[in-house]
């Protein structure tokens, strides 16, 4: 739906400025000879030869539109537009219609061309070209070809104009600032002298921004083609088709390149971050491990002072706590001193209770004390004693005693 709007509002705008090129340019509109013969009341044999010339000049007018995308990247809309603004004064400085459409197209590439490469707004060069069609010329400067904007100014470029002709051609010429060709064309020589001319389709081919210019143009092209009937669809979508292919040709390796890069770049700063890090953690890892420690100390805290809790609740969760403290140990270091010392002094304290959980807990904790936390054996030595005498009370005796007897034989290995 929005596509079908915005596809009839461009359509709308082309009608319209069409309308100003076939005025400006071509026949005002008549398609046969007879037709025009009867607009400005002569015969066919006598208007004949002026309207072959007169579509000619239109057919090129338009013709320079539809390839603008690529030429000044502008959709053919804007072509025209900006053409219509300044075609009436031209035509009155040129031989005739097909002269004034060559112009005007040179004109607006040249006025593209400025903008690519001088940084110029389009819209600002614009002005000025339009200023110029009224023998106005402060805005001159906007161009930024080293000219201000005085007529004096203007003056000193067509007679600089002049020498660089001579000199590229061989030819002699003078260049009338009351004559609006002479102007747009003293324009060109020094453009063209400057590296200027020609950058606009260059870099439609060659780059990105450029090609991007021409692809947005050659959308618009194709968006109004949607709703005309006598547009060439197949050749608009070609057009869409080739100038969306060389933007890819021109930004993937771009973006090879930028891969490549930040491949470089990480290569590059990989030894400056790793000379770093001992400094960042010297700096930060003293307040990590003193938040660390508190947090272990008081969680050490709080499971000796519900131990009989927690065995009274099974000896599963009992088990997996240590489970999970053993596995911990390496990473944790000295903490992990401190944490099970304080739960084996729990265990110690409530060896009763603790014993009531079941034999199995006990062997699977003294094992994995022998086994992952050798260190800690002599810290468990007070523990075990405790339990050790725990179990010669009549109550603790008959399994309980083999179970004493394994964990005392596992922390003597």
């Amino acid at each position: 739906m929005a596509l079908g709007t915005a596809a009839v509002k461009s359509y709308g705008d082309f009608e319209q400025l069409k309308g100003g090129i076939e005025t400006l340019f071509g026949a005002g509109g008549a398609t046969t000879v007879e037709e025009y013969a009867d607009s400005v009341g002569k015969s066919v044999s006598e208007v004949q030869d002026e309207f072959n010339m007169l579509m000619e000049a239109q057919t090129l007018a338009m013709d320079n539109a539809a390839r603008a995308y690529e030429t000044a990247g502008l959709s053919a809309n804007e072509y025209m537009e900006t053409v219509t603004s300044f075609a009436a004064s031209l035509k009155s400085s040129t031989e005739n219609e097909v002269e004034a459409a060559k112009a005007a197209d040179q004109a607006v590439i040249d006025m593209a061309d400025n903008a690519n490469k001088m940084g110029t707004s389009m819209e600002s060069i614009q002005n000025a070209y339009q200023g110029f069609a009224k023998q106005n010329y402060t805005m001159l400067d906007n161009l930024k070809l080293g000219y201000g904007g005085t007529k004096e100014e203007m003056e000193r470029l067509l007679a600089d104009a002049e020498k660089i002709h001579e000199e590229t051609t061989g030819e002699v010429t003078h260049y009338d600032i009351n004559n609006l060709s002479d102007v747009y064309s003293a324009i060109h020589d020094v453009q063209t002298e400057l590296g200027i001319t020609g950058t606009t389709h260059d870099e439609a081919a060659t780059t990105i921004s450029g090609s991007v210019n021409a692809m947005k143009a050659s959308w618009t092209n194709l968006v109004t083609g949607i709703a005309d009937d006598n547009a060439d669809f197949d050749a608009l979508i070609d057009n869409f088709v080739d100038s969306a292919v060389t933007v890819g040709e021109n930004l993937i390796p771009r973006i090879e390149i930028a891969i490549g890069g930040i491949g470089n770049l990480i290569e590059k700063m990989l030894p400056i971050i790793l000379d770093k890090v001992p400094e960042i953690i010297g700096d930060i890892l003293p307040d990590l491990l003193n938040s660390g420690t508190n947090l272990i100390i008081s969680l050490a805290e709080g499971i000796q002072e519900n131990l009989p809790l927690i065995a009274e609740s099974g000896g599963e969760i009992l088990s997996n706590l240590i489970d999970g403290i053993i596995q911990l140990a390496p990473s944790l270091g000295t903490i992990a001193f401190d944490l099970v010392s304080q739960l084996l002094t729990g265990i110690s304290e409530n060896s009763g209770s603790v014993l009531s959980s079941g034999s199995e807990l006990l062997l699977e904790f003294a094992n994995g004390i022998s086994e992952k936390i050798p260190d800690l054996i002599s810290m468990a030595i007070g523990a075990i004693v405790s339990l050790a005498l725990a179990l010669t009370e009549p109550k603790t005796l008959g399994n309980i005693i083999t179970a004493g007897i394994q964990i005392i034989l596992s922390l003597v290995e």
